[in-house]
């Protein structure tokens, strides 16, 4: 079944739409939409709905169509242990401010067996003490205290090891001894050097180099921008640099997760500018001036702003 708007495609069919009580059924979720469009796909938890639950779910599968458009393919198990028919609600995607929905299914659950309820009822036999085993108690509390032993033993051990032991120089990484400009631009050199774009490795050169980039912003900035999202990265960097320079930043990072995630074709230009724009990050932030002060006038009267 589709729900067909613009240029996005969504679809949701299930194998089986009866199903025993405890069996199971795959459902099919699917979206179809242009290279330029940013899909968000739908969260779910361990339950599609009320009284079906989700067992398993595979990944999200990315498939770049001969027409250039994306396909997105996910297939979840389904099961149920409550005989009922159900009506699955419509699954939804989201692509800016709209919203694509898929139409409803069914899925009708089956009691495969009748509870007889005409048997007579029975009393539930009385409760026997079960015999004290002594040697059981025994042993598990001497295996108690051996293990007590061995902790207590173990942790003085490790205390006079401490004790005695040589101090040893602490490894320091050498890249941490010289500036961080410095660094990022010899990376840089031996990304433009290699151009591995240029052999089709369009996503190891677009990750080689936001990850300069990422790097340098985590020592120059103190922005821990390899443990963050490009929007993370983008929304604390925003006050520390002016707007042009902001923006040529946000550009090259956006590229880069177009390339890594939605498999996107990049131009030659494209890699060259991202190139361009990793540099000119570096040579323009390079100085002496405090993060705070490196921001451009304009940009300051944004931040009064918010």
């Amino acid at each position: 079944m589709m729900s067909l708007l613009l240029a996005i495609v969504v679809s949701a069919s299930i194998d089986s739409t009866m199903l025993m009580l405890g069996d199971q059924t795959a459902m099919h979720l699917e979206v179809t939409h242009d290279a330029s469009e940013q899909v968000v796909w739908p969260a779910l938890g361990e339950q599609l709905q009320d009284g079906i639950e989700i067992v398993d779910r595979s990944a999200v599968d990315t498939t770049t169509l001969p027409d250039g458009r994306v396909q997105l393919k996910q297939d979840l198990m389904l099961t149920s242990f409550k005989d009922s028919l159900f009506a699955i609600e419509p699954l939804y995607v989201t692509s800016g401010e709209d919203t694509f929905w898929t139409e409803p299914l069914a899925l009708n659950v089956i009691q495969p067996f009748e509870v007889d309820s005409t048997n007579a009822i029975t009393d539930i036999k009385d409760i026997e003490k079960a015999p004290i085993w002594w040697w059981g108690i025994i042993r598990w509390i001497l295996l108690a205290l051996a293990l007590i032993g061995a902790g207590v033993g173990a942790y003085y051990l490790w205390r006079w090891y401490e004790k005695n032991r040589k101090p040893e120089e602490e490894e320091i990484n050498p890249e941490l001894l010289r500036p961080a400009d410095e660094v990022a631009l010899e990376k840089l050199d031996e990304i433009k050097a290699q151009k591995i774009w240029k052999d089709g490795k369009v996503k190891e050169y677009q990750t080689e180099l936001t990850d300069v980039v990422r790097e340098y912003i985590g020592r120059r900035f103190e922005v821990h921008s390899t443990e963050k999202t490009s929007d993370e990265t983008l929304r604390e960097m925003k006050p520390l640099i002016d707007k042009d320079l902001y923006g040529r930043l946000s550009k090259m990072l956006q590229l880069a997760d177009l390339v890594k995630f939605a498999k996107w074709h990049t131009t030659p230009d494209e890699n060259e500018s991202a190139l361009t724009t990793a540099y000119d990050f570096v040579n323009e932030t390079k100085t002496g001036l405090e993060p705070e002060q490196a921001g451009h006038a304009d940009n300051k009267g944004e931040e009064e702003e918010v």
